[in-house]
């Protein structure tokens, strides 16, 4: 029997992804392989038609899925024991793909969106759930840290934030870790002004989140682009997949 979801606003795009990596699953020359992904597609209780049509949003899954993946496995081939945080998780279920490769695995999202995945994704030891904001530094207090090498993954998330939140997301991260690499997904000036998808539109995203930052790489960190000049908001390793 399928289970209903109810889901609104930002949350809800992490059923619209996980179905886009079900769809490109169970096709014949798939990219990638995510069968955790369709055996949940399979268990909802979801209108999918919004998301099956999305090309845009699809296509950026896949691309966003495959490139993260290679970065991730490689990263944890050259680090034995790193604890990696999986921020604004979702649905996402890397965590299984780089199975045996990593020490701990902390996937940490909002409350709403932890109760949904704890329905369908049990996890204990060494994947870890955190049910809080990626911007309340209480979150650090759930992870068992002991100056061992952290690796810290933002996807699909800082297209839907402000500059303050994300200043402060990084600021958190920073303090916390000796030694930490940060993978952030971004989105370039062009797609955020010309590519529109359909789906995570529908969700009402667009009301109820600043309008999405243009950020780019400097060998200084990431920036926020401003008009006339430009500020730092992260020392330390950076790796970013723009899109």
């Amino acid at each position: 029997m399928k289970e209903k979801v109810n889901v609104t606003g930002v949350p809800e795009t992490m059923v619209q992804t996980l179905y886009a990596r079900a769809k490109e699953t169970r096709k014949k020359n798939a990219k990638i392989n995510d069968e955790i992904a369709v055996e949940l597609v399979k268990n909802l209780d979801y209108d999918f038609s919004k998301a099956d049509k999305d090309k845009a949003m699809n296509y950026g899954v896949i691309a966003r899925t495959i490139v993260l993946d290679r970065m991730v496995e490689q990263y944890l081939e050259k680090n034995a024991n790193t604890i990696v945080i999986n921020i604004a998780c979702g649905l996402d279920t890397r965590c299984y793909r780089m199975e045996g490769k990593y020490l701990r695995w902390y996937n940490v999202d909002l409350s709403e969106t932890m109760k949904i995945r704890k329905r369908f994704l049990a996890e204990t030891g060494p994947i870890y759930q955190i049910a809080k904001s990626a911007m309340d530094d209480s979150y650090i207090d759930d992870i068992d840290y002991h100056c061992e090498n952290v690796l810290v993954i933002i996807e699909g998330l800082t297209m839907y934030l402000c500059e303050k939140d994300i200043r402060k997301m990084f600021f958190i991260i920073e303090k916390s870790f000796q030694e930490v690499t940060v993978m952030v997904e971004t989105m370039s000036p062009f797609v955020v002004n010309h590519v529109k998808e359909k789906s995570i539109e529908a969700t009402h995203t667009a009301q109820e989140t600043p309008k999405r930052p243009n950020t780019e790489y400097r060998k200084t960190g990431l920036t926020v682009k401003k008009p006339s000049h430009q500020r730092r908001i992260l020392t330390g390793r950076l790796i970013t997949l723009t899109l």
